[in-house]
């Protein structure tokens, strides 16, 4: 599989430059991280949400885990996760576990975690499990410029 249509169509529309790297078949970020040879923190994470508004997308480093019941008390919403089957639905377009974070592309709201705003580099899902898009952070925030941004997540303990 090659980019997603709906990531690349949104990436032309911006005038976004960018570029792909290809890895080995991966399931986890993490793994991502060690075939890409990418520090973990510089993948971007989506983490897809719902409530009685719609669906939302989670921006989050990938060596993070999203504080749900902070974001609830943050933006006084009543989140949860959404499911596997919903997730497919809204990105028909990429392989299951490969959400990019590009909400706006796909018309979903999106918050930005902070800890992603100060990156000098950003890589992340092209919509399969095989290839990331890199792409400079001053470029991944104006991809998602309009976004909330705030502190959602903390970095994911040892186990």
């Amino acid at each position: 599989m090659s980019i997603a249509a709906t990531q690349q169509r949104y990436l032309v529309q911006r005038h976004a430059q960018y570029d792909l790297t290809l890895h080995p078949h991966t399931e986890s970020s993490h793994e991502t991280a060690e075939a890409a040879h990418v520090p973990e923190d510089r993948i971007a994470k989506a983490v897809v949400v719902k409530d009685e508004s719609g669906y939302a997308i989670v921006v989050i480093p990938a060596n993070n885990q999203l504080r749900v019941n902070h974001l609830r008390h943050d933006l006084h919403r009543n989140f949860e996760l959404a499911s596997e089957d919903e997730i497919a639905g809204l990105f028909e377009d990429c392989e299951p576990g490969a959400v990019p974070p590009l909400g706006p592309a796909y018309g979903i709201e999106t918050l930005l975690d902070e800890a992603l705003t100060g990156l000098a580099e950003v890589y992340f899902e092209a919509g399969d499990h095989e290839q990331l898009v890199h792409l400079s952070g001053e470029e991944f925030q104006s991809l998602l410029a309009g976004s909330r941004r705030g502190y959602f997540s903390r970095e994911a303990r040892s186990s």
